[in-house]
C-alpha cells in the first residue's frame, strides 16, 4: 500500500468519510479561490493566505476520498506528504509548489508582513 509508511509513522490513520465530508472540503476550496480572487487587488498577502487554504482543503478532500485522514502534530505537512503518494510523479512539481506554500504561509501568518510580491 503506498501510505504504509504514513501508517507506520501515525501521521495518518484510517477515515470512512462520507461523500458529503469530501464535497464540503470541495466548497470551501471553491470558495476560497474566488475570496483570493476578489481581494488580489487589495492585499497579497491574504490572497497567498487565503490560495493555500483553498489547496490545502483540496488536498483534505483527496485524503478523505482515499479513505484517510491527518493525525497528530505537523498535518499541513502529513497532507503534502500523502499528495505526493496519492498524485505520484505525473504531479511532483505541483505538490513540491503546494509544500512551498505552505512553508511561505508559516512565515506569513506568524513572522512577518510582504512577503508576497506581484
Amino acid at each position: 500500500m503506498p501510505y504504509d509508511k504514513l501508517l507506520e509513522q501515525r501521521r495518518i490513520k484510517p477515515y470512512q468519510a462520507r461523500p458529503r465530508e469530501v464535497e464540503r472540503l470541495l466548497k470551501v476550496a471553491a470558495r476560497d479561490l474566488a475570496t483570493a480572487e476578489k481581494i488580489l487587488p487589495e492585499d497579497l498577502d491574504w490572497t497567498f493566505n487565503i490560495i493555500y487554504n483553498g489547496v490545502l482543503q483540496a488536498a483534505r478532500a483527496l485524503m478523505l476520498h482515499e479513505g484517510f485522514r491527518a493525525r497528530g502534530p505537523e498535518q499541513h505537512l502529513t497532507v503534502v506528504r500523502f499528495c505526493e503518494l496519492a498524485l505520484g510523479p505525473e504531479y511532483e512539481r505541483q505538490v513540491a509548489l503546494s509544500d512551498q506554500m505552505r512553508r511561505k504561509r508559516n512565515r506569513l501568518v506568524y513572522e512577518t508582513v510582504g512577503l508576497v510580491s506581484r
